[in-house]
């Protein structure tokens, strides 16, 4: 088994060195080369031959972004991972790069208070992002593959649930990961204006992340979208991403269900975390909660996707092929939770289907459904 060759473009010398002692720590990689800007790395990438591209976001001469367009074509399917600056430009930068085709991000350590700290969350998130996406090409078996044995509920199989009577959607919950924010830029513009539930959205993503995501949103969508926020009244027709660095949860108050943030231990390694927020809208929706897990690592939603079936409630999940990885929906379908698994071109018009299920339809509503993601004329 050969190792994963890596070449990181960073135009500091310190974090070059860093991020060569981290990856050189791990038998399963090697550092092939290292450029101090985006057009040295042009230049090293056909002469040492990486198998995955670390790149800063802001460098001099030749930018992440400038460096990333100019790398897909050529290299159309070289893994690419942005290393990004927890900041305001930097979430930014991020967001436009995964629109242009970067495979993921990994955010530069802020206010952990010492370098060793910085170290082992580099280590604990960058590692395993880059065994991901180059396992195939290594030769690699890598556990993100495996398949769970079904949990044992009533009635569970592999990849379909069975057939039942559903209630009445009356809340849709979204749990996403990795390769999210593309995903959500092309299903939350399938919600048509006059969409009848609220919608409740976790995207593991850090502060300042999930605000810029949330307006990007918001400017494709015919629904409207915002960041959550503590006391929040959730609304038909809204869509509330769960903020960066905290759970949310949906509550009851009286005849008012209402938003609440918390920051408890996280869950699976996130916060925000799928499953607190799975857990309470089943709690709240009982049946008629509609639970949707989507592209992203690890298994996330999967325990959250029990808590829905056992209420009543239905869960779709995005199927492999159209998954940047099929980690949390793989998880969802493999224990027998999902009532369907389908691609991502086809979740958005399930989920209006489902939710428009028992209920009049109005005489003139406009509907998307495969419209622009970048207009709403």
């Amino acid at each position: 088994m050969r190792r994963i060759r890596v070449l990181i473009a960073d135009d500091a010398v310190v974090v070059r060195r860093m991020l060569g002692d981290i990856l050189s720590s791990d038998p399963a990689l090697e550092v092939a080369g290292a450029a101090a800007n985006g057009r040295i790395a042009l230049a090293r990438i056909p002469q040492v031959n990486p198998d995955v591209v670390i790149l800063d976001v802001e460098m001099p001469e030749m930018d992440g972004l400038e460096t990333l367009r100019a790398l897909r074509g050529t290299y159309p399917f070289l893994p690419v991972i942005m290393f990004s600056t927890l900041t305001q430009r930097g979430a930014a930068t991020t967001l436009d790069a995964l629109s242009l085709g970067a495979n993921d991000y990994v955010t530069k350590p802020a206010n952990v208070g010492s370098a060793h700290q910085a170290i082992e969350q580099i280590r604990a998130e960058l590692i395993p992002k880059i065994k991901m996406f180059c396992a195939k090409a290594a030769g690699l078996e890598f556990p993100q593959t495996s398949r769970p044995t079904p949990l044992a509920i009533p009635g569970a199989k592999r990849f379909a649930a069975p057939f039942r009577h559903a209630a009445r959607v009356e809340a849709v919950a979204i749990g996403v990961s990795t390769g999210g924010p593309n995903a959500l830029s092309e299903l939350v513009p399938e919600f048509p204006a006059d969409f009848s539930v609220p919608i409740v959205i976790v995207q593991h993503m850090p502060p300042i992340f999930t605000k810029l995501l949330a307006e990007r949103l918001a400017a494709r969508a015919w629904i409207q979208v915002e960041e959550g926020a503590p006391g929040q009244a959730v609304k038909a027709g809204h869509a509330f991403l769960a903020p960066g660095n905290y759970h949310m949860i949906v509550q009851r108050e009286e005849q008012t269900v209402r938003i609440q943030t918390n920051q408890d231990p996280a869950e699976n390694s996130c916060r925000p975390a799928v499953d607190v927020l799975f857990r309470s809208v089943a709690e709240t929706y009982g049946p008629g909660a509609l639970g949707v897990v989507m592209t992203g690592m690890g298994q996330d939603g999967l325990r959250g996707s029990e808590r829905i079936r056992e209420a009543g409630g239905q869960v779709l999940v995005q199927d492999e092929g159209t998954s940047v990885v099929w980690g949390m929906p793989g998880f969802v379908a493999n224990a027998g939770l999902a009532d369907k698994v389908l691609p991502l071109q086809q979740l958005g018009s399930e989920i209006v289907r489902r939710v428009r299920a028992g209920r009049a339809l109005p005489a003139s509503a406009p509907c998307p459904i495969g419209g622009s993601l970048g207009s709403k004329e």
